[in-house]
């Protein structure tokens, strides 16, 4: 292979990843590893686990450890899909293992944050493909007989959220669909709470900023990750589009938008559309103000941040 060929970029999605015209695939952050451990300071334990040995998908899960000792109630069960375009980032670096770490302690509850394959060399729709199997592998503790302990001994499948930010946010909301159509005996969906939901469509919406540039990223960053999808209104990506909308299978929703986040409007119409659709639950939106995509995880400390946080918090404890 020509050397000249080797570093020349072919397509370049910074600050998430670059793509070489050799076929060379450089993530350009959250490549990191944090090791298990017990959390000093907030008393949380993980540790790692495999969903599939065939597809390599896996799970890193949280446990309020300190707490459990001390109250043997089973707590409500999180599960959680990360961001990244659908390309990067992973349940095992600083980025996430952090964020995750920090709302099991504030929370109270019990976490999975999902290693589902990413595209380019896994491309959609392996992604949820695998994340619903997850949720499969899930499902085996509900009679307390399944292959993690901590699952069978805390989690309370009456109380089964799911979260993710960004395109996390966006296999979130299509893992409640599909349990809403579908079905997932035992597993009791209360929520789902969707921050920054990467969600597009072919035409701009009322209220949207109209930015060529803003346009055309989120949508290449889409058939990058899904060379044959149909395009920006796929159901997939604009949930406008799918007929499927209404059979949530959740009876809360928390939409969670940044006022300076080139996706700010479409979690507002997300909103909107479970709103006139025949779903019937309840959806509240909140719009962190001065804020950018994904803020919360750049800026954990921020004020804004920690608002946030126990804004989630406090909706998965709701009914508590």
């Amino acid at each position: 292979m020509d050397s000249a060929l080797s570093n020349e970029v072919a397509q370049d999605f910074s600050p998430f990843l670059k793509i070489y015209k050799d076929g060379r695939v450089e993530r350009l952050s959250g490549t990191d590893v944090v090791p298990t451990s017990l959390d000093p300071q907030t008393g949380v334990e993980c540790k790692d686990a495999v969903i599939s040995a065939e597809t390599g998908v896996s799970a890193r899960l949280y446990i309020p450890k300190t707490k459990i000792t001390t109250n043997s109630t089973k707590l409500p069960l999180l599960i959680y899909y990360h961001g990244g375009g659908f390309c990067m980032g992973s349940p095992f670096c600083a980025y996430y293992h952090n964020y995750l770490t920090t709302l099991v302690a504030e929370a109270n509850v019990v976490a999975v944050s999902v290693d589902y394959r990413k595209a380019p060399e896994n491309p959609l729709p392996l992604g949820y493909d695998d994340s619903w199997a997850a949720l499969g592998w899930v499902q085996s503790h509900i009679e307390g007989q399944g292959p993690e302990e901590w699952l069978n001994s805390y989690a309370d499948f009456e109380r089964v959220f799911f979260a993710g930010d960004s395109a996390g946010a966006n296999i979130a909301h299509h893992m409640a669909v599909r349990l809403g159509h579908e079905g997932l005996v035992g597993v009791n969906l209360k929520g789902i709470i969707l921050v920054h939901p990467y969600f597009w469509g072919s035409e701009p919406i009322e209220g949207e900023t109209d930015v060529v540039e803003n346009r055309a990223r989120a949508e290449a960053i889409w058939r990058f990750a899904y060379p044959t999808t149909s395009g920006a209104d796929d159901l997939l990506i604009n949930p406008g589009k799918d007929p499927k909308l209404s059979k949530l299978g959740a009876e809360r929703v928390l939409v969670c938008v940044a006022e300076q986040d080139a996706l700010r409007q479409r979690g507002w119409y997300y909103s909107d559309l479970l709103r006139k659709s025949e779903w019937g639950g309840n959806v509240e939106v909140v719009e962190s103000k001065e804020e950018d995509h994904v803020f919360h995880l750049n800026n954990p400390v921020g004020d804004n941040a920690v608002a946030l946080l126990m804004k989630i918090a406090s909706f998965l404890n709701q009914d508590i």
